[in-house]
């Protein structure tokens, strides 16, 4: 009966927001006023409501305290209703305002090929105006004034092609394009010319990427805006954006969109820019999520659902050897420009930008004669579907004298792994940024192995939801040739005593051939944790360090999605057969997601610990409770250690809107008329049908920032939001 109700709740909630508006969502030309468009929004702290806090993270905490005492008052709504609608919702005592939509001008130059806002805002990284002073871009500067990242995506539904017309959101940028003189063919026409198909791939790389802008709060409206007048820049997908790639050799030579030869190592473009993470020195790095939309999959030897596909380069018997060339079936690989196709290898890294800084500037270390300046792909980290990066620092959010630097990422795929990298050499005090930044051109990569977890949930060891007091145990695995690390699968295919290195470069192990080069693993990095047996996970997204953990000890957090797909591997490690895989590889059962604790053995020296503990923080739900939520993704973690969190898919699991929440971590919470340790609290809501995307706070926590990304996006054929046009 719940399921039954929970089906008629989300027809019902697409039936009433359908019939508000009820036009075609294609026809842009003549509906360009109601047409939905991401945004980044403002949550601004303005009334205290009588609690005496100073902040958005301290009204919060103080009303969860209310409600733990039993002592909120009868005339507070906390949490946020959980429900849906059109619009931006935020507990009493904020105001919300729009910072900036798709297609507006960042600057006062409002010409076509001027920069603009991207489409689908996912990542924001916030740097006070003035944070160099601090040495440290967290909460550090002006909270009125600051520059911000901002990443963009991807454009939702269906790009045109010779026999097709666009559809959602492609017809959003056809009708900018057209109404500007810029292509000749209706929006609405169903047959495109060649030239305009170029030119449509063209401006849809100008759409991806990120932008660097400075905003500032109105002391009067206490809502935030563009400063037009600042030195605004954009970086997209096109060769206008270059960045070098080190640590990892790219497949061929790169040239530019015009067919140029670029310097070696150089590569054009960042594009499906998820998340990303804020380094402690002050640059922004961009996760390229799901870059084999674009040109193709570079580890195309698995299906959606996590089956091998033979003869597709990774066959038993052989050398990996993997198709990099662009695809004609992709998104930019299609367009009929013979300059337009890119290497699959390309792209899928975690992007540092140095922001400010020319688009076409890229990354020359200073190991190397550089400046390090610049902006690079970080090919010593490896390729995957990477959601985010989070650094290891100290509880002034610092790099830790005398410690290697340590980053932490997560694959967001179904089975994808959550990886750790440690810099070869130490920081030390003093250095500059260019020196600290030479630091991650080379390093180790270990994949965090979950030796005890259920293989057929993905979230839970011995049949339970592990905890603080029974966790899980894990291991860091040293992925490389040279890894001298035992193999998870050593026991079921060998005699327990292979090692990583060895199984890697076997041509047989695990019905997958063998890696020649480190190189080669590099590239592929979710094909080598298959290979030799890593536990899958259920689509870690957002992973982040909390120097400031309330538990007293530094911990890292992460987000699993949901997974309700089969899996590559057995519970031994072993890749099930391809032609008994849809029988023998149960879809694993978590719709819902959660968020996990992962503690290292050694807390103060994670570079050095091998071993972790891991355990469950919460867990998504089912329902449309006060409490129920669903699907976490991004993490944000305040200046205080508080943990928050932004959701994607809640719409859709269970049919009120994806929102931002705090999750009370305080171990001190777990007592009281409403114990609140482990409860998330909804702070504000986006449109239905949209995914609130990359929380951040402003340097003095007044202002919580998110971005509304692809609202309307699931029903192309009828507009269910207007988001943020008033109907």
């Amino acid at each position: 009966m719940k399921a039954n109700r929970m089906v008629a709740l989300k027809v019902l909630t697409l039936v009433v927001l359908s019939i508000a508006v009820l036009v075609f969502y294609g026809n842009a030309t003549a509906q360009s006023n109601l047409v939905p468009l991401s945004s980044m929004v403002a949550v601004t702290f303005v009334d205290d409501q009588g609690t005496g806090a100073t902040n958005a993270v301290d009204y919060v905490k103080t009303l969860v305290d209310q409600y733990r005492a039993g002592e909120l008052p009868e005339d507070v709504a906390f949490p946020l209703e959980n429900t849906y609608g059109d619009t931006v919702r935020a507990l009493d005592g904020f105001n919300t305002n729009v910072v900036a939509s798709w297609l507006d001008p960042l600057t006062e130059d409002e010409s076509p090929e001027a920069p603009r806002y991207g489409a689908n805002n996912d990542y924001i990284a916030y740097f006070g105006e003035g944070w160099e002073e601090a040495g440290t871009p967290y909460f550090s500067g002006s909270g009125d004034a600051g520059w911000v990242w901002v990443n963009f995506e991807y454009i939702s539904n269906d790009q045109p092609t010779a026999e097709t017309g666009p559809t959602g959101q492609f017809s959003v940028l056809t009708d900018f394009l057209y109404n500007n003189g810029l292509i000749e063919t209706s929006p609405t026409a169903q047959v495109w010319p060649e030239e305009d198909l170029i030119t449509v791939t063209n401006w849809y790389k100008k759409q991806l990427g990120g932008a660097w802008m400075r905003i500032v709060k109105d002391p009067e409206t206490n809502t935030w805006s563009i400063d037009r007048t600042a030195d605004n820049v954009r970086y997209d997908a096109s060769s206008d954006t270059l960045s070098s790639v080190v640590g990892y050799t790219v497949s061929a030579p790169a040239s530019d969109d015009a067919g140029q030869s670029l310097p070696e190592d150089v590569v054009p473009g960042i594009m499906a820019a998820c998340s990303g993470g804020l380094s402690p020195w002050g640059t922004v790095l961009v996760a390229e999520e799901n870059a084999q939309d674009y040109y193709g999959d570079a580890e195309s030897c698995w299906t959606g659902s996590n089956a091998f596909i033979p003869e597709a380069g990774c066959d038993a018997g052989a050398l990996i050897s993997l198709t990099l060339e662009p695809s004609e079936d992709s998104s930019f690989g299609s367009s009929p420009d013979p300059n337009a196709g890119n290497q699959r290898d390309y792209y899928g890294f975690l992007t540092e930008i140095d922001p400010g800084v020319a688009s076409s500037d890229y990354y020359e270390s200073v190991a190397d004669g550089g400046d390090g300046v610049g902006h690079r792909k970080m090919g010593a980290f490896g390729r995957v579907r990477w959601e985010n990066v989070t650094f290891v620092t100290d509880e002034n959010f610092q790099l830790i004298d005398g410690q290697p630097i340590v980053m932490y990422g997560g694959n967001d795929r179904r089975g994808g792994r959550m990886w750790k990298f440690v810099s070869a050499e130490p920081y030390t005090t003093g250095m500059t940024t260019p020196e600290i930044r030479a630091l991650l051109d080379e390093g180790t990569n270990y994949v965090a192995h979950m030796v005890d977890l259920d293989n057929d949930t993905g979230f839970t060891v011995g049949g339970a939801v592990p905890t603080e007091s029974t966790p899980g145990q894990g291991q860091w695995l040293e992925i490389s040739l040279e890894s001298e690390d035992i193999a998870p699968n050593a026991v079921a295919l060998g005699d327990g005593t292979e090692t990583i290195g060895e199984v890697l470069q076997d041509l047989e192990w695990n019905s997958i051939g063998g890696f020649e080069t480190d190189n080669d693993v590099l590239g592929a990095h979710f094909t080598a944790a298959n290979k030799v047996g890593v536990k899958e996970n259920n689509r870690p997204e957002d992973m982040e360090w909390n120097p400031l953990d309330l538990s007293g000890t530094p911990r890292l957090y992460v987000a699993f999605t949901n997974h309700g797909r089969p899996s590559v591997l057995d519970a031994d490690g072993v890749m099930y057969d391809p032609e008994a895989h849809d029988a023998e590889s149960i879809a694993r059962d978590d719709p819902y997601g959660s968020i996990f604790i992962m503690e290292e053995a050694d807390p103060a020296n994670p570079g050095e610990s091998t071993e972790f503990t891991y355990w469950a923080a919460w867990v998504g739900t089912e329902g449309v409770g006060p409490f129920d939520v669903a699907n976490p993704d991004n993490i944000m973690i305040d200046a205080n250690g508080g943990v928050w969190f932004g959701t994607d898919g809640n719409f859709g699991r269970n049919g009120t809107a994806d929102g931002v929440y705090y999750l009370d971590m305080n171990p001190e919470n777990t007592t009281g008329v409403n114990p609140t340790y482990g409860v998330p609290f909804r702070v504000a809501a986006g449109p239905s049908d949209s995914e609130a995307t990359g929380p951040a706070l402003s340097a003095d926590m007044g202002t919580i920032f998110f971005d509304v990304q692809h609202p309307g996006e699931a029903v192309e054929d009828l507009i269910v939001s207007t988001w943020p046009q008033v109907r």
